[in-house]
């Protein structure tokens, strides 16, 4: 799936796959180094672990235009984290690791405003950004999800559940969710039932497309995957909101002592903000606070998708049309010596060789090392 994905992907915020290679011990690929590492690894590294308002802009404003393009697509991403956003040599970002990406049927105007049969959809307001299917492509993927979503069925025989049923075990449900090393790994845990259409009566019967994957990584999840609701693109939007105010304030807003603390923060609690903040930066926290609604359906970019986003006042005089061009980035990586350049490189030879057994010496005092 993440290979498909990445054949097809064509932005520059987006990685591009320099080639695969699939054997019956392997499978791999290949994508353009970047020289500066992640995002969070950057933020780490400034003073006082937070970036300037017009960092925050910078990189925010190039992760919108990148979820853009994927939303276009019909992909949800949904494991938007810093740990993902990788800084190619230029300064500019490249959103990596789609493993945990979904297709989604791009929202058509008539529903873009649906979420459920409690929640009604007009179909009189269209959406600035409604995306059209993207034709051969589209349905490539669509085949190639269905294919590992069906495997992933055949192999699980567990009934759905949502969040409630794993606070409240007995057993300690929730700290049984996958764990990996570290505390902000991505968590794929399937409840069975991971795709369904809602027709709302209020819409006149308009399907509403959406996802019941249990998936993200704890600290960015949205209240509607807590809760089991189902939900599509709109997670991206609220993982957005959480990554604007870690870049901003060098900490998650909902990170709690445990998993379960952390999603009932998730739940139940607002961002803070200090008042001075408030007064200092109101476009900054007027944005992280829309973007974190923990109703879907008044989050910002629900209704006009990411040209609602684009929109906010925190993005006045942002150049989308040549923010890769024009903007410069807030760090140049330095060069790095040892890598050499993509031209020529294939990946197939080079996974083949690494294979290969090394060479044994011949015995000769040639082939011996010297210490």
């Amino acid at each position: 799936w993440e290979v498909s994905v990445l054949s097809w992907l064509a932005h520059p915020h987006l990685p591009s796959l320099l080639g695969r290679a699939e054997t019956p011990d392997l499978l791999a690929w290949a994508m353009p180094y970047c020289a500066g590492g992640d995002l969070n690894e950057l933020r780490r590294a400034q003073p006082d672990r937070v970036f300037s308002p017009a960092a925050v802009r910078f990189y925010a404003a190039e992760l919108v235009s990148a979820l853009a393009d994927l939303h276009a697509a019909g992909i949800a991403y949904r494991d938007l984290k810093p740990e993902n956003v990788l800084l190619r040599a230029d300064g500019h970002v490249t959103l990596t690791d789609f493993d945990l990406s979904r297709l989604l049927p791009p929202k058509s105007p008539s529903a873009s405003t649906c979420t459920s049969a409690s929640s009604p959809c007009s179909s009189a307001t269209p959406s600035p950004t409604a995306p059209k299917p993207q034709g051969r492509h589209y349905r490539h993927l669509r085949r190639i999800f269905a294919r590992s979503e069906s495997s992933v069925a055949a192999s699980s025989g567990q009934e759905p559940h949502n969040l409630a049923w794993y606070l409240n075990r007995s057993d300690g449900g929730v700290d049984k969710l996958k764990k990996a090393k570290s505390a902000r790994a991505s968590t794929p845990l399937s409840r069975g039932k991971n795709h369904a259409s809602f027709r709302s009566a209020a819409s006149g019967g308009v399907a509403c497309e959406r996802s019941f994957s249990f998936v993200g990584t704890e600290e960015y999840v949205a209240p509607e995957v807590v809760r089991g609701d189902g939900h599509e693109f709109s997670v991206d939007w609220w993982a957005l909101g959480v990554l604007v105010y870690e870049m901003a304030f060098g900490r998650t807003p909902f990170r709690g002592r445990n998993r379960k603390e952390t999603f009932r923060n998730v739940l139940l609690r607002e961002p803070e903000f200090s008042a001075d903040v408030g007064r200092r930066w109101p476009d900054l926290t007027d944005l992280i606070a829309r973007l974190l609604d923990k109703d879907p359906a008044r989050r910002l970019g629900f209704s006009g998708g990411a040209d609602e986003v684009r929109a906010h006042p925190f993005f006045a005089g942002v150049a989308w049309d040549l923010l890769g061009e024009v903007s410069r980035p807030p760090y140049i990586p330095p060069p790095a010596d040892d890598i050499v350049a993509c031209e020529g490189f294939g990946v197939v030879d080079y996974f083949q060789k690494l294979h290969q057994p090394p060479p044994q010496p011949d015995g000769s005092p040639e082939s011996l090392p010297e210490f």
